[in-house]
């Protein structure tokens, strides 16, 4: 369907390579998104060298990059992705080396190619386009030490075992892409995603020619309606926007508005999951998102009457997902689309959140 891309393999090169993907997750500490960027086509603001610096200096030792490819330029009839795309997001990676950051990449959302097809009907066309990509992007960041990791997805969802197996081929070509091009690339870290039900070790996962390299991402945004959730039930919602999260936080005067699951005790139960399914399994985690809404009258029209209780509710929950996460060993990166930091001035625009993460991370 597309050409082949990987035109100039080299022989495998473990120098600078020498973690295991255990070891190299160990390495992580505080970790953020450069989200809504390099995966959309409308981009402002770029990240900049003095940005990343900014986020290392912040406390941040890693960066998670997002990115798009069949949304800049790569959707053509040879699954070509244009050559100054690719050298943009080589350039962002390079200044996060610079700054002695880890860093991961991935295919995201990227118009839904991948992730809206996890289907047998698309098995091959997918499988096609990922090779594709995955040469390419390997090929071209093939020089980077263990700093950089590679992601093979976002999001991707399965619902039974069918789609189980066809979001499985989709890694294998990831990873069979990937170490096809040799080099560093050899032994780097790559990460997978997928829901936890299905992908993981002993029910549905790929397989590595290079071993003790595989990674297992995982995104938490529980409970949604606190974290995510925008709108009431009269405006669309799926339920009522809650405010208040965690013991001691909860309102009162608008009870309706209070957690009644995703909290402290839901939060352990799924960090527990996660270990025994994984990092017991000798697979380690990354938490590759996680963030929730701090609400005011500047930024919404959904303002809690409790505010205070508001502001504490967010700054636990940030702090407890962050803490927790570290606890069994998997690392967290924060969700952030310039609403935490000012991109252009390198300033922080919502201490609070900063300050519950870092404590977190205590």
């Amino acid at each position: 369907m597309f050409p082949s891309y990987n035109t100039s393999p080299v022989a495998a090169d473990a120098s600078g390579m020498g973690s295991t993907a255990t070891q190299l997750i160990g390495k992580l500490k505080l970790g953020v998104n450069i989200g809504n960027t390099l995966e959309l086509n409308n981009i402002e603001p770029y990240p900049t060298a003095s940005y990343i610096s900014f986020l290392k200096q912040t406390g941040f030792n890693s960066v998670r990059i997002p990115c798009g490819w069949f949304l800049h330029g790569g959707n053509n009839p040879t699954a070509k992705i244009p050559q100054a795309w690719m050298d943009s997001v080589k350039q962002v990676i390079q200044w996060c080396v610079n700054n002695d950051m880890y860093v991961f990449v991935n295919i995201h959302w990227d118009g839904g190619w991948l992730e809206n097809n996890v289907s047998l009907a698309k098995t091959d066309s997918v499988n096609a386009r990922q090779k594709a990509y995955w040469e390419q992007i390997a090929t071209a960041f093939r020089g980077f030490d263990e700093h950089v990791m590679f992601a093979s997805a976002n999001e991707p969802g399965c619902t039974d075992d069918a789609t189980a197996k066809v979001l499985v081929s989709y890694h294998q070509t990831f990873i069979n892409a990937v170490r096809s091009t040799g080099g560093k690339n050899a032994y780097r870290t790559l990460i997978i995603q997928g829901p936890d039900e299905f992908i993981r070790p002993g029910r549905y996962f790929p397989s590595d020619p290079t071993p003790d390299r595989l990674a297992y991402e995982f995104h938490n945004y529980s409970p949604t309606s606190f974290a995510i959730l925008d709108a009431d039930p009269a405006e669309g919602g799926w339920g009522n926007i809650l405010y208040y999260w965690g013991a001691g936080n909860h309102s009162v005067i608008e009870p309706i508005r209070n957690c009644t699951s995703g909290e402290e005790a839901d939060q352990l139960a799924y960090y527990k999951m996660i270990k025994e399914n994984y990092i017991d399994k000798g697979i380690p985690c990354v938490m590759g998102e996680y963030s929730t809404n701090r609400r005011s009258a500047t930024n919404t029209t959904h303002v809690p009457k409790e505010l205070d209780k508001h502001n504490n509710s967010v700054d636990a929950w940030y702090t407890y997902l962050t803490k927790q996460c570290l606890a069994i060993g998997a690392k967290p990166f924060m969700w952030e689309t310039g609403g935490v930091f000012d991109r252009l001035n390198n300033a922080v625009l919502d201490q609070r959140t900063v300050n519950a993460v870092m404590a977190g991370g205590k």
